[in-house]
């Protein structure tokens, strides 16, 4: 485990950034992540990592202790949204801005800084988010649009066997391969801020999400309201990909589709969409059983 805490210049880094992370069974991801999240802040105690009822509580419960961060014990696995809300709201009042994470991501303090800076040059701007590189340094489609009826059922049905179909082009977007600063539907819960008013103000992610579409949904309802979602590419992070996810992949699917109608629901909501919900879900259970074959 490692113990030896970076030099810290607390002067030049922001004391208003909270960065909530959560996990399940995380500690190993956590070894990396809470360096350099505790590094890119002036106040340590300004971490939380809000645990699912984790086997290895233990070990995060001291990694947090060695890097002066806080843990939030959740006496089940609530999921994502209802584990960051959590978070949030143990954050300090000092904490204006909240930077919600993936425990696999690595963060730097030039990453922070500069999705602050982003965040407050427009009170319009709802949410930030970074460039996303995978593992391999390829970069992840993180700034995407808001599903809609021909998008989500051509990228439903043809993503696996048609990967460059135009459903699924059209869905992922490009904004996320530019080099400035572009307005997007959403971005992706991975890595994402927004000041902590805003997040109040929408009511945090919506908790009937267990894991996937919180994050289409928080930014979906942001832009309702009339907030602009922003991706920042030249703020960069890596997502190495959680082990827990490649471990119970079935039920990750199972997960996402399971969201995805749940989103597919709010989106078109009453008897008028009940035929375009239908065919939606037909296609989500048929592209589930497609994906756990393979």
């Amino acid at each position: 485990m490692t113990t030896a805490k970076p030099s810290r210049t607390s002067a030049a880094l922001p004391a208003d950034v909270g960065i909530v992370t959560v996990s399940y069974n995380s500690s190993g991801q956590l070894e990396t992540f809470l360096p350099g999240a505790v590094a890119s802040l002036r106040t340590p105690s300004h971490v939380v990592v809000t645990d699912n009822d984790s086997a290895d509580i233990q070990a995060t419960t001291q990694l947090a202790a060695t890097w002066g961060a806080q843990v939030v014990r959740l006496d089940r696995n609530a999921g994502y949204g209802a584990a960051a809300n959590a978070g949030v709201a143990a954050l300090p009042a000092a904490c204006t801005a909240v930077l919600i994470s993936n425990p696999d991501v690595t963060l730097t303090t030039e990453t922070v800084s500069r999705l602050r800076d982003a965040l407050l040059a427009d009170p319009a701007i709802g949410i930030v988010g970074p460039r996303i590189l995978n593992a391999d340094g390829s970069a992840y489609p993180s700034a995407r649009a808001i599903p809609s009826i021909r998008t989500g059922t051509g990228h439903a049905l043809f993503s696996r066997v048609w990967p460059r179909n135009p459903w699924t082009r059209r869905y992922h977007s490009d904004a996320f391969r530019g080099d400035v600063n572009t307005d997007a539907g959403w971005l992706s819960g991975a890595c994402l801020m927004l000041r902590r008013s805003t997040f109040e103000a929408l009511g945090g992610f919506d908790e009937h999400y267990f894991m996937y579409f919180e994050d289409v949904d928080l930014g979906y309802r942001a832009g309702r309201r009339g907030l602009r979602n922003v991706y920042v590419p030249g703020a960069v992070v890596t997502h190495i990909g959680g082990e827990t996810t490649r471990v119970n992949r079935r039920a990750m699917l199972a997960a996402h589709h399971d969201s995805a109608k749940k989103f597919i629901a709010t989106k078109y909501a009453g008897p008028v969409w009940a035929p375009v919900r239908l065919v939606l879900r037909i296609g989500l259970n048929l592209r589930l059983r497609l994906e756990s074959r393979s």
